[in-house]
This record gives C-alpha cells, sequence and structure tokens, in this order.
C-alpha cells in the first residue's frame, strides 16, 4: 500500500480497537508522523503491511495514553 494508504489504516485500526472518534485517531496519528514515527515507513514500502499497521495502531495508542489507560477500553 502507499505511504498514505498506510497512515489510513492506521488511523481507521485506531478508530476500531479503541473506541476512538476519527479525529481523535488522525490527531494521534498526525502527532505520530510529526514526531518521525513513520520516517522508515515512507522509505521502504516493504513495512507498509496489514500486520505492521495493527502493530504500529497498538504502540501508537499506547504510548500516547500511558498516564491515563482507564479512559478508553479496547474491544
Amino acid at each position: 500500500m502507499t505511504y498514505e494508504e498506510y497512515l489510513d489504516e492506521v488511523t481507521t485500526l485506531m478508530t476500531e480497537r479503541f473506541d476512538l472518534s476519527d479525529a481523535a485517531a488522525i490527531k494521534y496519528v498526525m502527532r505520530a508522523q510529526a514526531s518521525d514515527f513513520f520516517t522508515l515507513h515512507d522509505d521502504d514500502p516493504a513495512m507498509r503491511t496489514q500486520d505492521r499497521a495493527e502493530k504500529d495502531a497498538k504502540t501508537i495508542f499506547e504510548q500516547r495514553n500511558k498516564s491515563k489507560p482507564e479512559i478508553y477500553k479496547k474491544k
């Protein structure tokens, strides 16, 4: 998938798995992108897999919510 499709997939997974609104999930992904979380994904298309998107969605969500895990329920 393209880099943009990959970011869309990570965002969609976050809304599905962590009961986030679209706006919240987009915010999380944009912040991760701004902090260079996806830099290697942009350079290496082999990193843009469904399995990797699922792992990245979980990692981004957990990193952003370390101090408040009780706020969101995982599905």
